[in-house]
């Protein structure tokens, strides 16, 4: 099982489930919208809420997130941590540790990304990528698992791109985009999200006082391995955007099981010159 590596990173609504992705505007929104895009430090608590089958029984976790604004890029860090029950009463501990950087033109992208199953490594990637243009073509190259060079398609978007132009679709009130995504966490290169827009809201009164005054949006996205084969989706992921990318209420489906992601821990980070 690989583990979700953005936030930017589904449920389908019927609607959804019933459409081609490739039949979905695929030109990237602007980016650049009207709320910046928030450095800050967010925690999230993981509980179970649905196990598909017999094999998994129990499941609780974290998720630490972080965003610095590094002037002319961003800083991103993800490490999630989860612990899993199966039908034998074994526990088996899960994490992945994600980092990157992305400039603010969307041009440039370094990774580094480790997953591990109890003590075991699982998966790693390291590299960066680069894009001709917004919206790619370019090429990413990868130094683990092994060193290879790989094209990434026109219309292709790193991850702090990519939730800009969810948050720039929800604004224009679409109801749907397509996107290449490329995040570094698969060795075999972009990945296809297809994004369902629910609604766009007013400011509302919340715990965070930061983000009271700030306009939000329910979004599912689902990812598909790239290209005609990608039918079904490898991982899927519901959740709140505020304007400023801030994320919560998360509901994110592993296949197996889904679990709860739920916004523990919240603050805004300074801008590091």
């Amino acid at each position: 099982m690989r583990l979700p590596a953005v936030l930017g990173a589904i449920f389908l609504t019927a609607a959804a489930a019933t459409a081609n992705p490739a039949a979905a505007a695929s030109a990237p929104a602007p980016l650049a919208p009207p709320t910046p895009l928030l450095a800050h430090k967010a925690l999230y608590k993981l509980t179970l809420d649905q196990a598909k089958t017999g094999d998994v029984i129990a499941a609780h976790g974290t998720m630490g997130y972080e965003v610095t604004d590094a002037c002319d890029g961003w800083a991103v860090r993800q490490k999630l941590t989860m612990t899993i029950t199966n039908a034998d009463g074994q526990d088996i501990e899960m994490t992945s540790d994600y980092a990157t950087w992305e400039s603010k033109d969307g041009l440039k992208f370094r990774y580094h990304m480790r997953q591990t199953t109890d003590t075991a490594v699982t998966s790693q990637t390291d590299g960066e990528a680069t894009l001709q243009k917004t919206g790619g073509p370019g090429k990413a190259h990868y130094t683990m698992p092994h060193d290879t060079i790989t094209t990434l398609p026109a219309g292709t978007v790193f991850p702090m791109a990519h939730t800009e132009s969810i948050i720039v679709a929800a604004r224009e009130k679409k109801h749907f985009l397509a996107l290449p995504l490329f995040d570094g966490t698969d060795e075999n290169g972009v990945e296809d999200s297809f994004i369902v827009v629910l609604d766009w809201k007013p400011p509302m009164a919340n715990r965070w006082p930061v983000l009271s005054g700030v306009p939000s949006t329910r979004v599912n996205i689902s990812f598909f391995d790239h290209g005609p084969a990608g039918q079904v989706p490898t991982y899927e992921v519901a959740m709140r955007y505020w304007e400023n990318g801030v994320a919560d209420a998360m509901r994110m489906d592993f296949g197996d099981f889904i679990m709860n992601a739920k916004l523990t821990e919240f603050a805004p980070q300074p801008r590091r010159c």
